[in-house]
């Protein structure tokens, strides 16, 4: 059935966007405004998505009391600097996920979902927009028209699905490193380790609560997510399970590419002060017999006025250094 033109009402001061679907009767509408919006919520037949791109408060408090959310869901909206949680409160779960994207560094945007038993709200932040998941293409309302926990599982598939590109873009980038570090490893290489092991402890704090997440949406009976939908929501969680289980496998290959890091350093470093060794060693036996010896008959010796002995000495001293260079270079020393 056709739709209305999706549309983007601005808030009165310019500083975000609230978009309302609403799905009743077959029929997927745009509403602009909170009078639409009161008007859809009186209707029981009416399923309502609100999707606002900011989080000021004068934004976000209207909706939330139009859709009766507890003073402390509104309270963390506004607030943020979450962490991935579950909480359920006054009949209304409240779910905070992390949407993630990785291009050199990683760069994440709360999404706050509250779920009620005939709407669902999400809350983010701009840089990031819910109708540009694969999920959410089509029409949303044929989403809405299951039950706003369909819709909140179309949101968070998307958003794990999203996860998987960003651990792939980091296990090639590993893998690039991990080659660096064999052939030439140099302080930009141990650098870039570094920002990994960074990087990857904020995809670990970002990404890991959202596994005991779907935990609870899955085993818990809360009357807002219907039986049948409860299979999808495990779905979800499975995927969380591989990418926390690939997180954890790309710490530690980080971890041992540092180690081997450190190892071919030290190895080089080893390597030099081998041939350190081996050139004072030709050094301190030249040094020795010059010393025993003395040079004050350089200059007569340079002048054709020397004895023959000194000539026999010089020729042992520059036959002993080629002699004691050889036997170092077949031990690889030099």
């Amino acid at each position: 059935m056709p739709t209305d033109p999706p549309t983007q009402p601005s808030s009165p001061d310019g500083t975000g966007v609230v978009r309302i679907v609403a799905r009743s009767d077959g029929a997927t509408r745009r509403l602009e405004g909170m009078g639409p919006l009161r008007d859809a919520l009186a209707d029981p037949a009416c399923r309502v998505w609100v999707d606002v791109t900011t989080t000021s408060p004068q934004d976000v408090e209207p909706v939330a009391r139009l859709l009766q959310l507890h003073p402390l869901i509104a309270e963390d909206i506004v607030e943020r600097n979450q962490r991935a949680k579950f909480v359920e409160v006054g009949g209304t779960v409240h779910v905070v996920l992390f949407w993630i994207a990785y291009q050199g560094e990683v760069t994440e945007v709360e999404v706050d979902l509250v779920l009620g038993s005939r709407a669902l709200l999400s809350v983010h932040e701009a840089g990031w927009d819910p109708m540009a998941l694969p999920q959410l293409r089509g029409d949303p309302g044929v989403h809405l028209e299951r039950g706003p926990d369909f819709l909140l599982y179309a949101i968070a598939d998307g958003i794990v699905d999203g996860y998987f590109p960003v651990i792939d873009a980091l296990d090639d980038e590993i893998d690039a490193l991990q080659d660096d570090v064999i052939q030439q490893p140099t302080t930009w290489t141990l650098e870039r380790l570094f920002a990994l092991k960074r990087e990857l402890i904020r995809l670990r704090r970002a990404m890991s609560p959202s596994r005991e997440i779907f935990n609870q949406l899955t085993n818990r009976d809360l009357g807002l997510i219907r039986p049948e939908h409860i299979v999808y929501f495990r779905d979800v969680y499975d995927h969380l399970i591989r990418v926390t289980d690939e997180l954890d496998n790309d710490r530690e290959l980080v971890a041992g590419t540092l180690e081997v890091y450190l190892s071919t350093v030290n190895n080089n470093l080893s390597t030099i002060m081998k041939r350190l060794t081996g050139v004072t060693v030709i050094l301190a036996g030249i040094g020795a017999f010059a010393g025993v010896f003395g040079m004050s008959e350089a200059g007569t010796a340079l002048s054709d006025r020397e004895a023959g002995g000194f000539w026999i000495i010089t020729a042992v001293l520059v036959l002993g250094a080629m002699a004691t260079a050889f036997v170092l270079r077949r031990i690889d020393w030099i």
